[in-house]
């Protein structure tokens, strides 16, 4: 079996334990490494504008925002923006702040008919560290050192 297997395997695993209606659930660093070996890997940032320029960037990440600040309105152009800026076929890696909102991403995705719908668990800044109110601390893309710059 190759590393590309392995790594959908495990995902997909994941995510059939928890009944998610996606493809699968990768870590932060199962996430970046897929986009190094897998050809045609997407990530697709679902984050706000806002967000990227107040917390950084991911290289060549695709951004598709999945609701816009101020006040979190759902982008109801999602699918389409997204369909716009990917091929059908490629395999789509959605990442937001925690994860949460690239769970959502990647189910509408899924339920919309689109294959290879995969979510990146902790998401860019990771969990928020109840002892100190902060983010990054814990785990999340940044935390585990993985590649990203400020906007």
């Amino acid at each position: 079996m190759g590393r590309i297997t392995e790594l959908l395997d495990t995902a997909h695993q994941r995510s059939q334990s928890q009944g998610w209606s996606f493809a699968g659930a990768l870590l932060p660093h199962e996430a970046q490494e897929l986009l190094q070996i897998a050809p045609g890997t997407r990530l697709i940032d679902v984050r706000s504008r806002a967000e990227l320029e107040l917390n950084g960037v991911i290289p060549g990440a695709v951004h598709v925002e999945w609701q816009s600040w101020p006040g979190w309105v759902f982008n109801p152009h999602f699918l389409t923006q997204l369909a716009q800026a990917t091929d059908p076929e490629s395999l789509l890696i959605f990442i937001c702040r925690s994860g949460e909102r690239s769970h959502r991403a990647a189910a509408a995705c899924a339920e919309a008919g689109r294959g290879s719908c995969y979510n990146v668990l902790e998401g860019f800044e990771g969990e928020l560290n109840k002892d100190t109110g902060h983010r990054n601390e814990l785990n999340g893309w940044k935390h585990r050192g993985l590649p990203w710059t400020q906007s």
